[in-house]
């Protein structure tokens, strides 16, 4: 079946895509709510004691958008293993931090999977005190995102700086949730890779051949294809595609 991405304009904004990666999700419809329930657009934004927040100011510290430059995108791996909820992504006291106010975006960042057990991960993802991770890729197993539908999972990810998930399953919403928010590019491996690198390895991922690269050892694996997810999350996201494909109006 070939991949198809839709949009419809009512009061909400339905979004599906229908690939493979979905197809075996049972996937539905999801409908999203403009700007109000959508964190990190670039669109002024106010939040407590009357702050604002401008677009410009956003494009500061969000390199939402911005995530790749060529086919090849290569870094350092942080390895996880299977059913990585949302509460360890980002545990829900850290949900009250706005993405669309930037000091508050980067803040969610230093955050991101602060709540994996110390003793299972003794390498912090984001270093105390720092607000961004050295790891660019997240290698999982099976289930990565499962738990709640908070799209703040995806945001923290993205605003520490990782670019790309590769793991074996996704949890539905939270692969759905990457895309929608243009943080990062939800890979799924056709293998269990989590035996195959470990953290702190470089690997390289090869967008137009499909595959990861691990550089210590050499070996090279196959992701399925990320379809008519990947204009999204290169546009930055689900407005923004929409923005550009002419679907909604530019902003002015």
């Amino acid at each position: 079946m070939k991949p198809k991405l839709g949009f419809s304009m009512t009061l909400a904004i339905p979004f599906r895509i229908c690939t493979p990666q979905f197809i075996s999700y049972k996937c539905k419809p999801l409908s999203v709510v403009p700007f109000q329930n959508i964190p990190g657009l670039k669109r002024r934004t106010f939040h407590k004691g009357s702050t604002s927040c401008s677009a410009k100011q956003m494009d500061q510290v969000s390199k939402v958008g911005k995530k790749r430059n060529g086919d090849l995108l290569r870094g350092k791996v942080f390895v996880v293993g299977d059913n990585i909820d949302t509460d360890q992504i980002i545990p829900a006291e850290y949900l009250t931090l706005v993405p669309s106010v930037p000091e508050e975006y980067e803040k969610l960042g230093s955050y991101a999977l602060v709540g994996l057990p110390e003793k299972q991960y003794p390498i912090r993802f984001v270093e105390k005190d720092q607000l961004h991770t050295t790891y660019t890729i997240i290698v999982a197993g099976n289930n990565f995102g499962c738990g709640s539908s908070r799209e703040h999972a995806p945001i923290a990810l993205g605003a520490a700086g990782a670019v790309a998930v590769v793991a074996k399953s996704y949890a539905r919403i939270f692969f759905r949730n990457c895309s929608a928010t243009g943080e990062l590019y939800p890979w799924e491996s056709k293998e269990y890779l989590v035996n195959h690198f470990r953290t702190g390895e470089e690997a390289e991922i090869d967008f137009g051949r499909n595959v990861i690269r691990n550089l210590s050892s050499k070996k090279e694996f196959e992701l399925e294809p990320l379809g008519d997810v990947l204009p999204v999350v290169d546009a930055g996201g689900l407005f923004e595609y929409a923005r550009k494909s002419g679907m909604i109006p530019k902003q002015s």
